[in-house]
């Protein structure tokens, strides 16, 4: 019996490297015809496979020389919200020599790892739908021309899993036991202090955070280590920014193995009312599409990768980081 996930995880990997005379059929094996595809900033939605073609899948294989496709996460289960069906989610970066633009991001010519978080719907073997972040403002850092304020948290790479089984592990009973993990930590992320920021249903013995948790930020905030790294280095700017934003509102949240992740489409609205990131409080409501993968050891989230759409964010406050990049001159000349 065919196993739909690792069917999805073999035809998007060959998808962005397949000669282009052969792309057009190719696609159509598996991206249904009246398919949807959401996507970060600037691209918006995609309907139907030519869509699809011409708004993402022919801008990355033209940007990046060479281009493929490096998994550091890949699983899938059946939904667990009011849409259900079955949906399979990756971190992936797409590399290759920069040497185009890229979606309005020039380029350096060199050596790109293009951060990507997927979430895709499968329905009869096809994929019917998807909601995709490409981390542009983590491009705009490699190519140097980063647009905002230095990153609170490290900048890096986003690595694979520590335990490196993060592509297809196949446990649903523990999927579902990861993915409880998660959702009660979602159900206490507004259990904190509003001065401290600390949170006793989070952290220590009972709470859901390991002691050696790493948060893996996107472009604009980074990376951090422990939960007080994650509140100096990202959460605790981020509250002051937008404190009265709610979460949760979620189209998928699976869990598989050791696995689980949740979108929202917006996940988040809020209102900008502190300066956040150089861009002084607008009072603006705001929303905002989030990504969120974990890796439970312990019975603790112990990692957490997150991808949000920052040129999305940053454009309702009238900041074009796109624009303001490529008005830059690199530093790497």
């Amino acid at each position: 019996m065919s196993d739909w996930r690792a069917d999805t995880h073999t035809f998007l990997n060959a998808l962005i490297r397949i000669p282009d005379s052969d792309l057009d059929a190719f696609a159509r094996t598996m991206i249904g015809a009246d398919c949807v595809w959401d996507v970060a900033a600037p691209v918006g939605r995609l309907k139907g496979v030519d869509a699809v073609l011409d708004g993402l899948i022919r801008p990355l294989r033209r940007a990046l020389w060479r281009v493929h496709r490096r998994d550091e996460i890949f699983f899938g289960a059946r939904n667990r919200r009011h849409e259900r069906g079955n949906w399979v989610c990756s971190v992936t970066h797409y590399v290759g020599i920069h040497d185009r633009d890229l979606l309005g991001v020039r380029p350096a010519g060199r050596l790109a790892f293009v951060r990507s978080g997927e979430f895709y719907r499968i329905a009869d073997g096809m994929i019917v739908e998807a909601k995709i972040i490409i981390d542009l403002l983590d491009l705009m850092r490699q190519t140097g021309r980063y647009p905002l304020p230095r990153m609170l948290g490290t900048e890096m790479l986003f690595p694979g899993p520590a335990t490196h089984d993060g592509i297809l592990p196949n446990d649903p009973a523990r999927g579902d036991a990861s993915l409880d993990i998660v959702e009660a930590m979602i159900g206490d992320l507004h259990d904190f202090d509003p001065d401290t920021f600390h949170s006793e249903a989070q952290t220590g013995t009972h709470g859901h955070w390991h002691e050696d948790m790493i948060w893996y930020g996107p472009g604009g905030i980074g990376s951090t280590f422990g939960w007080d790294g994650f509140v100096n280095h990202h959460r605790a700017s981020f509250l002051r920014a937008f404190p009265d934003r709610k979460g949760g509102n979620h189209f998928c949240r699976i869990g598989d193995g050791d696995y689980a992740a949740f979108s929202g489409w917006p996940s988040m609205t809020m209102t900008h009312r502190g300066d956040y990131l150089g861009v002084p409080a607008t009072g603006r409501s705001m929303t905002l599409n989030v990504m969120d993968f974990y890796r439970i050891a312990d019975a603790k989230i112990i990692e957490n990768w997150v991808l949000l759409d920052y040129v999305h964010l940053f454009a309702q406050m009238d900041v074009d980081v796109i624009a303001r990049s490529a008005a830059m001159d690199s530093h790497f000349r």
